[in-house]
Parts: C-alpha cells; structure tokens; sequence
C-alpha cells in the first residue's frame, strides 16, 4: 500500500499537534473535516450495541478526544500502547532517522502492541481514534487494525489534528483490516472543543 507523500512535513506534524496530534438505527454524517455540520449521505448506526473506544494518543489531543467520547457514550475505553513507548528524540519528525521517520518510511515497521482488548469478540461497535501523521494514521494503529477481526463490528473512525483533513486515512484502514463495516471518519481539531465532541455524539 502506497504513502500519500504530505505536501510538507512541518504541515503534516502540524496537523497532528507536532505529534500531539449502534435493533433500530440512528443517522450519522458520511465525511466531515470537522466536528460540526453534516453532508447529505448517512449510515445506519446499530442502537444499544455494545461499544467501545479504542485509541492511539502521542501526545494527549486524541487521548482527550477519546475520553471525553467514552465519558458522554458510558463507553468502556482501551488504549493503544507500544510496548517501547515513545519518547520525545522516536517523536523528532524533523529528524529522518528518528523513530516515527523510519515508520513513515517503511511501513512494515510496526510497533509491538502492549496487552490487548478485554473481551474484543464482545463488541458490536468500535470507535477508532488516532493523530494524523505524514497525512494517514501511524503505523501502531495499522497494526492493531491488521491484527483485530473486525467481522461483525461496526467501525467509527475518528482522528484529530491541527491543520490537515481526515485524508484517506479511514479508507485505508478500513482496506487493512478487510472486515467490518467502516463508518467514513471524522477529524476534530486538535484543540476541539468538549461541546463539540458531545455534539458529534449525539449523532450515535
């Protein structure tokens, strides 16, 4: 699968806050840039289905975002961890021997995944967070992807970043994980608001 190229890395890295960053059925936006407002196309979210959000966070914003989903939805939450955590030189973008470069690089580097989800076969549906960075998803989260079965589960992308738009990073996924039925995602700013991601919420 091939690398969108960002137009420039600093814009990339931006957008991801410099590393920062379902019975009945129920309407939800197809593709936003943003937590507000809603495009003619919709798809049907299955209501009371057990739920969960799952995430991966480098630097707090999505981790946030995540939070504050999991909190207004009474969701169970779970956190996508390296094993090697991050440290601030793996995070140098700057750099293109640093850690997150040779990851943008090459994507058969993925980064081994600490523990898994409690009960995975139990959920119907997965809300699935994570920065923008390089313009698509890091690779921990293409390796958790490619290594969950999503049969079964509907998937709700969302990502957050400063600058860039949600990109093809859910498509891309969604063709990773060859299972499920994926939602178009949504991208929130890096500083989004908490009245907006409620907002967003109410939509499921």
């Amino acid at each position: 699968m091939m690398w969108k190229k960002a137009i420039a890395l600093s814009c990339a890295f931006l957008a991801a806050g410099g590393l920062t960053g379902c019975g009945g059925t129920t309407g939800v936006p197809h593709r936003e840039d943003k937590a507000a407002g809603a495009s003619s196309e919709t798809h049907m979210v299955k209501k009371d289905a057990k739920a969960i959000v799952v995430y991966f966070s480098a630097t707090g914003n999505t981790k946030r975002a995540a939070e504050i989903i999991a909190r207004t939805k009474g969701l169970d939450v779970w956190e996508i961890k390296p094993k090697e955590p991050y440290t601030d030189s793996d995070l140098d973008y700057t750099n293109d021997n640093s850690r997150v470069s040779r990851e943008h690089q090459d994507r058969s580097l993925m980064p081994e995944i600490d523990g898994d989800v409690p009960g995975w076969d139990s959920y119907e549906t997965v809300f699935l967070g994570y920065p923008i960075w390089w313009g698509e998803a890091p690779n921990i989260v293409y390796h958790f992807v490619r290594s969950h079965d999503f049969s079964g589960k509907q998937v709700i992308p969302f990502c957050t970043s400063h600058s860039s738009g949600l990109g093809d990073s859910d498509v891309l996924l969604e063709e990773t994980a060859k299972s499920g039925e994926w939602f178009p995602g949504t991208r929130f700013s890096g500083g989004v608001s908490e009245s907006d991601l409620i907002d967003w919420t109410k939509h499921f």
